[in-house]
């Protein structure tokens, strides 16, 4: 394994795992990522593999038939998996957050009904809180459930999910009024709902509909989708946790760990990035030498690899943290954005060590290029990763005057 991007003080138990998606990487996805991607054909054969190797379970407790690993482990297997292609990580990421939310939220009923099988990966998870008309304002959504007996009516529609098509089990905020009169914050009258379909497009189940693959300049494979519901009737006993309005805060729990995700992707692109800019500057040469001697070339692999380490240890930083029970709303927001402003640099870095070979479609650092900006506004943009920083610190340097 390379010297960058190292993590200290890990267990055997860990060291192995790593070890394992590692080599499953270099062997299985690295040789057909480019050809898929350009493709954008989903990598089933790849996705089979990672469920051999029991990913879909890793931080499902080991009662549930997962292997009860830390976020750490998680995050660290993601960085792998994204080194070799960051679309496979989007595969298992949203299906993570779900089976997250469900251990931490979900029901006795909930938790057994689904973990066992979300554990071995024959239900995939996806969670959807977007809608055409917001991004990162949540408190907007205008996805409504209203009561009706024993079940809820769902309306409205949804967009960005990844694994639209191919999960079968997908975590929804919506707004709903139940018990919330009018005038209630927002955030305090929102509910998730855990809706089961069938993976595909069209109508996956009555009242709800998967229009089909949105086309995107990278992150190609994997699925991404709208979602409509048209009087989509769901059972009250799949409302998360089974109370409605704490949605909000289920999600953004999810959404929490779901940014370590990001900046652990970040840093596997990154780390690839670099592994690709660093070779080249080796085999390419110009006035009788490689282009690697040539100083403007070593400045730059200089700058490149500092941002690979910087990016590992504040994501590190940030896994170790929540995986302590502590707040880490701020070291994951700084994890996110730094990991993804870096991610973005080297890979440019690499694309001009690259030269015009870098706008060829032959060389992986073009399918890279595309896929970094993608981490820019993932799990929230820069901007709201900054919002939130600034938050945090004002609450811990408040000024006492």
């Amino acid at each position: 394994m390379s010297r960058l991007g190292q993590t200290h003080g890990l267990t055997d138990v860990q060291r192995e795992i790593l070890s394992t998606v590692h080599d499953f990487v270099d062997k299985e996805i690295i040789p057909v990522a480019t050809e898929l991607e350009h493709r954008d054909e989903y990598p089933q054969d790849i996705v089979d593999g990672l469920k051999e190797l029991g990913l879909f379970g890793l931080m499902i407790p080991e009662e549930y038939g997962g292997l009860g690993e830390s976020l750490l482990t998680y995050a660290l297997c993601v960085e792998e998996i994204a080194r070799g292609w960051m679309s496979v990580s989007g595969i298992i990421n949203t299906h993570f957050i779900v089976a997250y939310m469900l251990k931490q939220h979900g029901t006795r009923e909930q938790k057994d009904h689904f973990l066992p099988r979300m554990a071995a990966g024959d239900i995939r998870g996806a969670f959807s809180m977007s809608e055409p008309a917001l991004g990162s304002d949540v408190s907007a959504i205008s996805s409504k459930a209203v009561k009706d007996g024993d079940e809820y009516v769902l309306n409205g529609q949804k967009m960005w999910l990844t694994n639209g098509g191919t999960s079968s089990l997908v975590a929804v905020l919506v707004k709903s009024d139940e018990g919330h009169p009018e005038g209630t914050a927002p955030h305090k009258s929102m509910t998730t709902f855990l809706v089961e379909k069938e993976p595909g497009f069209g109508e996956v189940r009555p009242g709800l509909t998967i229009p089909g693959k949105i086309d995107k300049m990278g992150y190609k494979g994997v699925d991404t989708t709208e979602l409509v519901m048209d009087g989509l009737r769901v059972p009250a006993d799949r409302v998360l946790g089974g109370v409605t309005g704490r949605g909000f805060y289920q999600m953004m729990d999810g959404v929490e760990v779901g940014r370590v995700n990001v900046a652990a992707r970040g840093c596997g692109v990154a780390q690839r990035a670099f592994e690709l800019g660093v070779q080249y500057a080796q085999q390419r040469h110009t006035f009788g030498k490689q282009i690697a001697q040539h100083q403007a070339i070593q400045f730059k692999l200089a700058e490149m690899a500092t941002k690979v380490e910087a990016a590992h240890a504040m994501m590190v930083n940030a896994a170790r943290k929540k995986d302590s029970g502590e707040r880490n709303d701020l070291e994951a927001g700084m994890a996110k954005y730094l990991a993804s402003e870096y991610c973005k640099e080297v890979v440019e870095d690499a694309f001009r060590i690259h030269g015009g070979y870098g706008f060829s479609k032959e060389y992986e650092i073009e399918r890279l290029y595309r896929e970094a900006p993608m981490l820019l506004i993932g799990e929230g943009t820069a901007e709201i990763q900054k919002m939130i920083i600034g938050r945090r610190l004002l609450e811990e340097y408040r000024f006492q005057g």
